[in-house]
């Protein structure tokens, strides 16, 4: 039975509700390509073991993906997510009620995931990829990651977008937001994602990071998605097995920002690194 955001009434929670922290995403790429971990889950055990090792160390939802979206990356057919994903998803959802988001682009990939357990969308086009997205998120009443990127994976760093984007990334999201809302989606399963690294350059995601805040005016929990990516590696010099250190003061960044969900690789280093800012930040 899928569980949507009503049943699952701590995916969702603002800032005040969930003590000032963020809730953790768990990353588990089963890709032999993505910038970070492709290839090291690429086995469905291993993945497994990877999913549970991320529930251990603190995440708050797991995130599923079988198609590398990293710079460059090339287009995976449904059938070949659908048979990466969702032997994992189900061996999850077997052992754990947490919720499990599918990480794809493809309404007949959800639609399967739902099938196996899976009960949030983390589309990286805000449903403009496959139009009959929509239906199957709105007939299933599973919650919706909006993210924005510009073009395509495969061609997003070609001509990325630089300084001054916030006002066109939120109208962006404002019109996804409107576009679910006047096809049946309720207000409560919508998520917003500014999509860091997704077709920006260093200076641009480092913008969108410093006003964060400013994604709050959509009325969605804001989600921030900065594990590791090649910004961090551009500023640091730091190679992708490198960037914990710089991952980790994104994310510390964006807890005091008051961002709601952070989808990381590293979930028991964040989780430990947002206890110690936010002890340090309490009024208490």
């Amino acid at each position: 039975m899928p569980i949507s955001a009503q049943s699952n009434p701590n995916l969702l929670l603002k800032p005040q509700q969930r003590g000032n922290k963020p809730l953790l995403m768990g990353v588990v790429n089963i890709t032999p390509d993505s910038f970070y971990d492709g290839g090291r889950y690429f086995d469905s055990e291993k993945a497994v073991k990877r999913a549970f090792r991320l529930i251990e160390d603190g995440a708050d939802l797991i995130d599923i993906g079988g198609e590398s979206t990293r710079p460059g990356s090339d287009p995976v057919s449904p059938r070949e997510q659908i048979e990466r994903t969702c032997p994992v998803i189900r061996a999850v959802r077997k052992h754990s009620d947490i919720p499990i988001s599918i990480d794809t682009t493809s309404s007949i990939v959800v639609t399967e995931a739902i099938n196996a357990g899976a009960n949030i969308v983390n589309d990286v086009s805000a449903l403009l990829f496959d139009e009959k997205m929509i239906e199957v998120i709105r007939d299933n009443s599973v919650p919706v990651i909006l993210m924005h990127m510009k073009e395509t994976p495969k061609t997003m760093q070609k001509a990325p977008l630089d300084i001054g984007i916030i006002d066109e990334i939120r109208e962006f999201l404002s019109q996804r937001v409107k576009f679910c809302g006047e096809n049946g989606i309720p207000s409560s399963d919508i998520i917003v994602d500014p999509g860091i690294g997704f077709g920006k350059t260093v200076a641009g995601n480092l913008e969108i990071i410093r006003n964060i805040d400013s994604f709050n005016s959509l009325g969605k929990p804001v989600l921030i998605g900065a594990s590791r990516k090649s910004f961090i590696g551009k500023i640091t010099g730091a190679e992708a097995d490198e960037r914990l250190a710089g991952s980790l003061a994104v994310a510390c960044y964006c807890a005091i920002k008051d961002v709601d969900i952070l989808r990381v690789h590293d979930v028991k280093e964040t989780k430990n690194a947002i206890e110690m800012i936010s002890s340090i930040i309490s009024d208490d």
